[in-house]
């Protein structure tokens, strides 16, 4: 078993019109043991910033406080907020720093840029960026979320569509991979809100 897998997970980030829904499971594992059912991979930088870690646990906690440590100079230096590219610049650097002892993690990076333009971006764990304009996957769940997000995008979503596509993506998706599930962990981000939603999935 791969390290990446150790501890189980899935993430998919889609965009939509001036929006975008970042998704995660729940699920915290030591390989086939399941430790904790309410885990968040999902974090918030700023308003319109939001960061998915997929991978190993205790690396994605620290390289977490290493850029909320990065963001907060940044914000005290050129009082303004990062904008999504910029934060994606700095994860990379941050992680090919590292890359002859890598952290172990997947990141998903998703962000309201200028002009409300959404930005989602992805990278491996020396900081080799993917960029999409549809949709981007993480984790062990990474295989099934491709196929299911593949058949159920459509452009210019709204927020509401949205939200349910990513979450029929992700619950699907899940049940195909016995490292990830135990619900889902939503959040869809417009110009003027933030809605975050717990979903309800097999609890096995």
């Amino acid at each position: 078993m791969s390290i990446f897998e150790y501890n189980g997970s899935a993430l998919v980030a889609m965009v939509g019109k001036n929006c975008f829904a970042i998704g995660s499971d729940r699920r915290l594992g030591v390989q086939l043991q399941t430790i904790a059912t309410d885990f968040q991979r999902i974090s918030k930088i700023h308003d319109r910033l939001f960061l998915g870690l997929s991978g190993l646990a205790t690396d994605a906690q620290t390289l977490y406080q290493k850029l909320v440590f990065r963001h907060k100079l940044y914000q005290l230096r050129e009082e303004r907020d990062m904008k999504p590219e910029t934060f994606a610049s700095l994860v990379s650097a941050l992680l090919y720093e590292k890359r002859f002892g890598p952290f172990f993690c997947q990141p998903v990076i998703a962000g309201l840029g200028d002009d409300d333009k959404p930005f989602i971006c992805t990278m491996d764990s020396i900081g080799a960026k993917e960029l999409a304009k549809d949709f981007v996957v993480a984790g062990t769940a990474s295989e099934s979320l491709y196929g299911a997000c593949e058949s159920m995008f459509k452009e210019n979503m709204e927020p509401e569509e949205l939200f349910e596509t990513v979450s029929q993506a992700l619950l699907s998706s899940v049940d195909r991979d016995c490292l990830s599930g135990w619900g889902g962990h939503v959040y869809v981000v417009t110009p003027t809100e933030v809605k975050e939603r717990i979903l309800k999935g097999r609890m096995d």
